[in-house]
């Protein structure tokens, strides 16, 4: 039982490499984050032009929920790297 003890406390910490390819995955995923942060801008101009229009026209207000949406969705997918990196660590 020492021997086995002992044998396994001496493999030591390994450094972390990374994977093949892990530079095309991180590509991608820069350029889904930039697709995300340009859908919400389009969406928050969209929402504030259907508001103006909503506003101007007297119709029902639907729009202010589109904006409190679009909002919210673009806080969650920019935290979204911080809160992993909360996670995981550095």
């Amino acid at each position: 039982m020492g021997d086995t003890f002992t044998t396994l406390a001496q493999i030591g910490n390994p450094t972390p490499q990374a994977p093949p390819l892990s530079d095309k995955l991180l590509q991608m995923v820069r350029y889904l984050t930039w697709f995300a942060m340009l859908s919400g801008i389009v969406s928050i101009i969209y929402a504030g032009g259907r508001f103006a229009w909503e506003k101007w026209s007297g119709g029902a207000l639907q729009s202010p929920k589109m904006v409190a949406g679009a909002m919210i969705g673009g806080v969650v997918a920019t935290s979204a790297g911080t809160i992993m990196n909360a996670i995981i660590g550095t």
